[in-house]
């Protein structure tokens, strides 16, 4: 990819983060209103792309307390974040090592490759029980060509898992 098509790519993807966080989480704060199941869906889907990073966990354990029906926010999670982590993949996929490696920085890059050569699937599922740490593997695993399907499956399985034992521990 050229150097231009990929600094637009990163313009792109940028603004369309800072738009998903402006009009959802960000006007209701202002505005004060309730938070609502659209806000929750788009920021868990933007906290999940490798570039924003939030601590999604604590998002989805708040809107548990304030009473939101536990089966919707569970499935509107898992569907949320697998998408995201579909679309990171892929951008690891499609993007060059060297650009990804600049935007994540060579401590992140590096430890996540040394997880998907070491443990493949096992470090996947491990890394999606954890907050910050799964969008970076997912890219990482589009880096290194992992196998798509088995990339799908063990992110799925990992973001089950905690999302169930989330559910176990506030509710």
């Amino acid at each position: 990819m050229k150097k231009s098509k990929t600094y637009k790519l990163i313009i792109v993807i940028s603004i369309l983060a800072i738009l998903v966080s402006s009009l959802t989480i960000g006007r209701q704060i202002y505005l004060d209103r309730e938070p609502s199941l659209v806000s929750f869906s788009a920021i868990h889907f933007a906290g999940y792309l490798f570039f924003m990073l939030m601590p999604v966990e604590i998002l989805f354990t708040y809107y548990i307390v304030e009473d939101f029906d536990i089966s919707i926010l569970f499935i509107v999670a898992l569907i949320t974040a697998i998408v995201a982590e579909i679309i990171d993949y892929l951008i690891g996929y499609l993007v060059s090592s060297q650009v990804i490696h600049n935007m994540i920085g060579d401590r992140r890059y590096k430890k996540a490759n040394k997880y998907i050569d070491k443990y493949g699937g096992l470090g996947v599922f491990v890394f999606n029980l954890f907050p910050l740490s799964s969008s970076v593997l997912s890219l990482a695993a589009g880096i290194v060509r992992y196998r798509f399907r088995n990339f799908v499956i063990y992110s799925f399985a990992g973001l089950l898992a905690k999302y169930t034992i989330l559910i176990f521990l506030f509710f």
